[in-house]
């Protein structure tokens, strides 16, 4: 249970970096394909969503690994986003 919950948060708070990250106008998002930015972002926080899910599942059925993998992903995501809400890329 205790697993859960550290992915919870962890997926809440990659939500909210991805969402800053598409609302911030960097100029790195018009490399991307346009499916990807339709919608406000929607594919985008699908896939998002869809990562959570998947770690989620698996550390529901006994994988704990998954927490860890999602912790880096997450780590990862953190420092992506802080690069670019902070214009350092």
């Amino acid at each position: 249970m205790m697993l859960l919950l550290i992915l919870f948060v962890l997926g809440v708070a990659n939500f909210a970096v991805h969402k800053a990250v598409l609302e911030s106008g960097h100029p790195m998002l018009d490399a991307l394909p346009s499916f990807y930015r339709s919608g406000r972002g929607r594919i985008s926080l699908g896939f998002e969503f869809a990562v959570l899910l998947v770690a989620m599942l698996l550390a529901g059925n006994g994988w704990p690994g998954a927490v860890t993998a999602y912790a880096i992903y997450s780590v990862l995501n953190f420092g992506t986003g802080w690069l670019v809400l902070t214009g350092r890329i």
